[in-house]
C-alpha cells in the first residue's frame, strides 16, 4: 500500500504533467494552424498558405490555430479540445481512411493521434496551470467574499466543468479560496 504522502506527491506530479501535456499539444496544434494560415514554420504543403475560405483546409487550419491556442492557454479548454478532436476525427475519416484501413498505411497517424489526444484533454480537463483554473479560483474567491459564510449551491458544480476539477476537488478548492479571503471587519 502506498502512503498518503506518496499518493499526494503522485497526484501533484500527475496534475503537473497533464498540464504540461495540454500546453505542448496545444502549442504543436497551433503551429500546424499557423503554418497553413500564415505560411510560417515551413508553410502548408511545403510552403505557402491554404487559400482563405476553402473547404476543408482553411477551416481546419483556423480550428488548429484558434483551438490550439485556447488549449495552450487553458481557456475554454474542454470545449476547444472537443472541437479540435472532432476536426481531427473528421480529417481522418474523410481524408485518410479512404486510402487504407490502418493509419500507418493511409498517412492518418497525426490526425488519429490528435483526435484521441484532444479527447483525453476533454476528459481530464485543463489542470491547475490554466486560465480556466485561475478564473475558477477567482470566481470561488469572489463568491466566498460575497456570500460571507456560504457558497451558492450551483457554484462549485458549474465551476468544476470549466476549471477541470474532479469530483470532490471543487469543494476543496472553494474551501481553500475561502481560507485565503481575509475576514471582513464589521462596519
Amino acid at each position: 500500500m502506498r502512503s498518503s504522502a506518496s499518493r499526494t506527491s503522485t497526484a501533484r506530479a500527475q496534475e503537473q504533467v497533464l498540464s504540461l501535456f495540454r500546453i505542448v499539444i496545444g502549442l504543436l496544434f497551433t503551429c500546424h494552424g499557423a503554418a497553413s494560415l500564415f505560411g510560417v514554420l515551413g508553410g502548408a504543403f511545403g510552403g505557402g498558405t491554404v487559400a482563405a475560405g476553402t473547404w476543408p483546409g482553411w477551416y481546419a487550419a483556423l480550428i488548429q490555430f484558434v483551438g490550439g491556442g485556447l488549449v495552450t492557454l487553458g481557456l475554454g479548454t474542454r470545449y476547444a479540445a472537443l472541437i479540435c478532436s472532432g476536426s481531427m476525427a473528421y480529417a481522418y475519416f474523410t481524408e485518410h481512411q479512404q486510402h487504407a484501413l490502418w493509419p500507418i498505411q493511409n498517412g492518418g497517424e497525426p490526425a488519429a493521434l490528435y483526435a484521441w489526444t484532444f479527447l483525453l484533454i476533454v476528459v481530464t480537463g485543463p489542470g491547475r496551470w490554466s486560465l480556466d483554473a485561475l478564473l475558477g479560483r477567482l470566481a470561488a474567491t469572489d463568491s466566498a467574499q460575497e456570500s460571507g459564510a456560504g457558497v451558492t449551491a450551483g457554484a462549485p458544480a458549474s465551476a468544476a466543468f470549466s476549471t477541470g476539477l474532479r469530483d470532490g476537488e471543487e469543494a476543496a478548492s472553494v474551501a481553500a479560496a475561502r481560507s485565503e479571503v481575509p475576514a471582513s471587519s464589521p462596519a
